[in-house]
């Protein structure tokens, strides 16, 4: 009798580097403040990511008083697609 064929075992998925995750993370961060926030209403936008020991550390400050937009709602909504981006990146 012939043996039954195994299924292709998937490759497994390379972990991304430390870069990778925080450029990720700060690409989608910053997407999001300008897709809400007219770059000329913007006085400051301040994206900063960490990625220590397998710890995601994510913080956005928007200033931009002339807009309409809630600037904590804004850099809330940033901080958390960066965080949805890096967990598509490791999945």
């Amino acid at each position: 009798m012939a043996a039954p064929l195994a299924a292709p075992v998937p490759a497994r998925k390379a972990m991304p580097t430390d870069d990778e995750v925080v450029e990720t993370a700060a690409e989608a961060a910053e997407d999001v403040v300008l897709s809400r926030v007219d770059v000329g209403e913007l006085e400051d936008v301040d994206v900063t990511v960490t990625f220590e020991d397998g710890r995601l550390a994510v913080d956005v400050y928007v200033n931009a008083p002339d807009s309409s937009v809630d600037e904590q709602r804004v850099a809330d909504d940033a901080a958390l697609a960066a965080r949805g981006a890096v967990d598509d990146l490791m999945d």
